[in-house]
C-alpha cells in the first residue's frame, strides 16, 4: 500500500487536480468572502448581504444545462478543454467589471454581476468535475479530490484574505483588478493541457446526454438508494455551511480588523483545511470513504461550536486561531470524504451531468444558508421590507445560539449515513 500511495502522491495527475482545484475556488470566494465583506464595510445590513447568497443557486442547478456540455463540442481544445477556456475567460471580465462598482450607487448591478459569476463560475465546475473524473483512475479518488479540494480552499487566500488585506492599504477597486488577474492562472493551465479522450462513449444526441445520467444513477442502487443519496448530499454538510455562511461578517462584527480577518482567520482556516484536505486524502486511502464520512462529519460537526466560545470571548486573537483552526481542519476533512463519495458515485460516460447533479445538491444550501442565518441571528423588524412583509416581526437569536443550532443542523446528514454508507460496508 506505502508504495502505491507514494506513486498516486507524485504523478502528474495530481498536479492537474491542484490547478484545477484552484481555478474552481476563486470565483466562489470571490462571491462568497471577498464581496461580503466590501458590501459589510459600506455599511450594508446583514440581511441584505445574506440576500447576495442567492448568486449561488447556479450550484445547485447546474445539472440543467451540464448535458449541453457533455453532449457539444466547441470548436477549440475539446470537449472539456474547450468549456474551461470559454468560462475562464467571461468570468476574469466579469470579475474585474466589479472594480467599477460602488454598493451605495449601484447595489443591483452588484447583485446581476455576481449572478452572472455564479452561472459561469458555476458552469466552469461541470466542465473541471468532469475533467477530473475522467483524468483519475477509481484508486486515486480520494487522494485526487483532496489534492483538488486544498487548491480549491488555497484560491480562497486570494480573495479572502489577499483582497482584503489590500482593500485595507490600497482601495477596493484596486483589490478587484488583482484578485480578478489570478483567474490567468487557470487559462494558461487550460491551454497546457491535454483532453482525455481514453475509454469515455460520450452521448451521441442530446437526449441521450440528458436522459442518460440520471437513468444510469437510479439504476445502479435502485430509486430509493438514489433519493437517500441526494437527501444525504444536502444535509451531509448543512450545519458547516450554515455556520460559514456570513463567518467573514461575524469576524467584523467580534471586532476584529480587516487586517487581522485577513491574516489570522484566513490564513490559519486555509492551512487547517489544507492539513484536513490531505490527511484526509491519506485516511481514505487507508479506511475507505464509508468510514471517513463517518469520522470526519462527527469532527466537523463538533467545531462549529467553536464560534460560539469565540463570540462569548470577543476580538482574542489566539482564541481566534485555535476556533478558526479546529473549524476548518473539520471542513477540511468532511469535504474531501464528501467529494470522493460524489465522485465514486458517477458513470465515466456521463460525468458531467452526473457530477453537477450530486454536486448541486451539495450545494442547495449555500443558495439560501446566508438569508436563513442573516434573519436568525438579526430578527426581523417593520424597517426590513420584504422580509417583514413575509415573516413579521422576529426576535434574532444573536450569534452564539445560531452556532449552537447550526450544530444541530448537521444532525441529520450523520444519520443518513446508516443507509447510504454504513460503517461495516466493503472499503472501496
Amino acid at each position: 500500500m506505502t508504495s502505491g500511495l507514494m506513486k498516486a502522491l507524485l504523478n502528474t495527475r495530481m498536479l492537474i487536480c491542484i490547478f484545477n482545484g484552484f481555478t474552481a475556488g476563486l470565483p466562489l470566494y470571490f462571491l462568497s468572502q471577498m464581496i461580503p465583506a466590501w458590501l459589510r464595510t459600506a455599511q450594508v445590513d446583514l440581511k441584505t448581504i445574506g440576500f447576495f447568497g442567492l448568486v449561488m443557486i447556479p450550484y445547485s442547478f447546474k445539472y440543467l444545462w451540464a448535458p449541453i456540455l457533455d453532449r457539444y463540442i466547441p470548436p477549440f481544445l475539446g470537449r472539456r478543454r474547450g468549456w474551461m477556456l470559454i468560462t475562464q475567460v467571461l468570468l476574469f471580465g466579469v470579475m474585474l467589471s466589479l472594480s467599477l462598482m460602488n454598493p451605495q450607487m449601484n447595489i443591483q448591478i452588484i447583485l446581476y454581476l455576481g449572478l452572472l459569476i455564479g452561472v459561469f463560475s458555476a458552469t466552469q465546475d461541470i466542465a473541471l468535475d468532469a475533467y477530473r473524473r475522467e483524468l483519475l483512475p477509481d484508486e486515486e479518488l480520494g487522494l485526487g479530490n483532496s489534492f483538488y479540494a486544498n487548491a480549491y480552499r488555497i484560491s480562497g487566500f486570494i480573495p479572502g484574505a489577499l483582497g482584503l488585506i489590500l482593500a485595507d492599504h490600497l482601495s477596493w477597486s484596486w483589490s478587484f483588478v488583482i484578485v480578478s488577474l489570478f483567474m490567468l492562472v487557470g487559462i494558461i493551465h487550460t491551454l497546457s493541457i491535454k483532453e482525455i479522450t481514453q475509454d469515455i462513449m460520450p452521448p451521441k444526441t442530446l437526449k441521450e446526454a440528458v436522459v442518460g445520467p440520471f437513468k444510469d444513477f437510479f439504476a445502479k442502487d435502485g430509486v430509493k438508494t438514489g433519493l437517500l443519496i441526494l437527501l444525504f448530499l444536502f444535509f451531509y454538510k448543512f450545519g458547516d455551511v450554515m455556520a460559514t455562511s456570513l463567518i467573514t461578517p461575524f469576524y467584523i462584527d467580534v471586532g476584529f480588523s480587516m487586517t487581522v480577518i485577513g491574516t489570522v482567520a484566513k490564513i490559519v482556516g486555509l492551512w487547517s483545511m489544507i492539513v484536513g484536505g490531505f490527511l484526509g486524502g491519506l485516511l481514505m486511502y487507508k479506511w475507505g470513504i464509508n468510514k471517513s464520512l463517518w469520522i470526519f462529519g462527527i469532527v466537523q460537526m463538533i467545531t462549529i461550536l467553536g464560534f460560539s466560545v469565540l463570540n462569548e470571548i470577543g476580538p482574542n486573537i489566539w482564541a481566534l486561531g485555535v476556533v478558526v483552526g479546529l473549524e476548518y481542519l473539520g471542513v477540511g476533512l468532511g469535504s474531501a470524504a464528501l467529494m470522493a463519495f460524489i465522485a465514486q458515485n458517477t458513470n465515466k460516460n456521463f460525468t458531467g451531468t452526473q457530477l453537477a447533479l450530486l454536486s448541486s445538491f451539495f450545494a442547495i444550501p449555500k443558495s439560501f444558508a446566508g438569508i436563513l442565518s442573516g434573519v436568525l441571528i438579526e430578527g426581523v423588524k417593520d424597517s426590513d421590507g420584504i422580509f417583514f412583509l413575509v415573516l413579521g416581526n422576529m426576535s434574532g437569536v444573536g450569534y452564539t445560539y445560531f452556532f449552537y443550532i447550526c450544530t444541530v443542523l448537521a444532525l441529520p446528514g450523520m444519520i443518513l449515513l446508516c443507509w447510504v454508507a454504513p460503517w461495516g460496508a466493503k472499503k472501496k
